[in-house]
């Protein structure tokens, strides 16, 4: 049982621990118990909010040296393929994932597991990923594309590792480190000799990078949560409010509070709005400056 499974587990038992008290019971950080309870607490939303993680092959070419090398596609042997993925809801505890077989991991294929990954980012509105940008997705759709699938229906991207980029200065942005640093957990060991172990069709070395690739979403999930009141350009969850009143842009929490500080433009102002669920911040649409204010208003000169 992970770090993850412990909290909750114990949590069902004492719903009205303090977070302080679980944390020293269990020997976690306070903050990953206090991202299980915010876990547990998601606010309900008609958002479908996918993390995603895939593992794929290396290719295996021939090669005249080690170093800077430019490989011709001609001296491919076998192209990459995926090996599996996992991908778990925002708000559910099931983690869902495929692998290949021994004999597809050896000949590159990956039919067998592209086509339900293909059906639940046809469902999602918002897909998390690490690097999703350069990486995960790009590859995903590559591998569609060879499979015969057509593009799943449009939703928007939420690249962790981007957002860390943009927001924070760590001294690296890499999921393990941000895991390691913010709630003391990290991903599991591996190492190249698993991925080549499972090009040569070992099912244990499978059935592990199976196991890694879940871990993955999970922790991945949490990193989220945190850097989620940081990121400006989040999906608007107000979009998919279906009751008569305002909600945070962030993650659909109503349980907002208007703050003293105005968001100020070069020529406007709004009322700003705090998000006591997740910490974000968010403004009305409706400029608070009278029409009055307005008729003397001067705006700087352009740079």
């Amino acid at each position: 049982m992970n770090k993850t499974e412990k909290i909750k587990s114990y949590l069902a038992d004492n719903p009205f621990e303090q977070t302080k008290n679980v944390a020293a019971k269990l020997n976690v950080s306070r903050r990953l118990v206090r991202l299980v309870k915010q876990t547990n607490t998601q606010p309900k939303t008609a958002a479908k909010i996918l993390s995603v993680d895939i593992e794929t092959s290396p290719m295996e070419t021939y090669v005249w040296g080690i170093f800077k090398q430019r490989i011709p596609d001609t001296n491919i042997i076998k192209d990459w393929s995926m090996l599996s993925w996992s991908a778990k809801w925002l708000g559910e505890d099931t983690i869902m994932s495929q692998r290949v077989t021994q004999e597809e991991a050896m000949e590159r294929k990956d039919n067998s597991i592209v086509h339900k990954l293909w059906e639940l980012l046809n469902e999602a509105n918002l897909v998390i990923a690490h690097n999703a940008i350069r990486f995960d997705i790009r590859k995903i759709n590559a591998r569609f594309l060879v499979n015969g699938l057509t593009p799943p229906s449009s939703y928007q991207v939420l690249d962790t590792l981007k957002q860390s980029q943009k927001n924070f200065g760590f001294a690296s942005h890499k999921l393990n480190y941000l895991v390691s640093t913010l709630i003391y957990d990290e991903k599991l060991h591996t190492s190249f000799d698993l991925w080549k172990q499972c090009v040569t069709g070992s099912s244990h070395a499978l059935r592990y990078m199976e196991k890694y690739n879940q871990h993955d979403v999970r922790i991945l999930e949490q990193i989220y949560l945190l850097i989620r009141p940081w990121v400006k350009s989040h999906m608007n969850m107000g979009l998919f409010n279906t009751n008569d009143c305002m909600v945070c842009t962030n993650c659909g929490s109503s349980n907002i509070v208007a703050i003293k500080n105005m968001y100020v433009t070069p020529a406007n102002k709004y009322k700003e709005y705090r998000c006591l669920h997740c910490g974000a911040h968010f403004r009305e649409p409706k400029s608070n400056i009278t029409k009055e204010q307005r008729k003397t208003l001067l705006t700087p000169n352009a740079h």
